[in-house]
């Protein structure tokens, strides 16, 4: 069993998370632009109330995208921190995984299709298709960021779940998508808890990095420093 810390500021929710041997303690808020504030006291918090330190934990996980860019950066600066602090490893978990995952968890799902997305301003959305089998998560698609409009994925199956605020722009999405999807769960946020999990799973497969070698997922910051320039 592990000791992992997980952290996510990628979207309007902050959260922070300690797994400690399959039990979760968790810290979550959705406050728009207060996430320097809030994050390192909620990991404060979780260390006081289970009494572990720093040193102690196998890794420290965090979202690393796609997402709002000053929020990767500061779950990513974060982790990076703790980690060298305690010498411990970092563990970068996808934010559009981790919706997908919680899904999952939550319905106890066994077989499906999901879609998710989330908001990446700029009328475009960032998603990934998934499968689900016998209760194990696969990605049908690569992470991609596009026009609503450009969401397409012909192997989807009508009744697949719809998850995250990317859906907020269903009505500019292709019909046949729309029509094919569950009503969208839009208020359905990434999450630490959730990365707790995933983070563990990665740890036993030997995907942990040493902190140095973080790297964000922003998926367009190509295009988003390119619009930036021009303005």
């Amino acid at each position: 069993m592990s000791k992992i810390l997980a952290l996510d500021t990628s979207t309007d929710a902050c959260s922070a998370a300690l797994l400690l041997d399959g039990q979760l303690l968790k810290r979550f808020k959705v406050e728009p632009r207060r996430h320097t504030h809030l994050l390192l006291p909620m990991v404060d918090e979780l260390l006081q109330e289970s009494g572990v330190t720093l040193a102690s934990l196998d890794a420290i996980a965090f979202g690393r995208g796609p997402g709002s860019f000053a929020g990767i950066r500061i779950a990513t600066g974060a982790a990076q921190g703790l980690a060298l602090a305690a010498d411990v490893p970092v563990l970068p978990i996808s934010t559009l995984e981790s919706l997908a995952y919680e899904f999952v968890q939550e319905q106890s799902l066994q077989q499906g299709q999901l879609l998710t997305a989330l908001d990446a301003r700029m009328d475009e959305v960032y998603w990934c298709a998934w499968e689900v089998s016998e209760g194990k998560l696969a990605r049908m698609t690569p992470e991609r960021v596009a026009a609503p409009g450009d969401v397409q994925v012909e192997a989807l199956k009508p009744g697949f779940a719809a998850l995250g605020s990317g859906w907020r722009y269903a009505e500019n999405m292709s019909e046949a998508l729309v029509a094919a999807a569950q009503t969208p769960l839009l208020e359905l946020y990434p999450n630490a808890a959730t990365m707790a999990l995933l983070a563990e799973q990665a740890l036993a497969r030997g995907e942990a990095v040493a902190p140095d070698d973080v790297q964000p997922v922003y998926l367009r910051d190509q295009v988003a420093w390119k619009k930036k320039d021009q303005q």
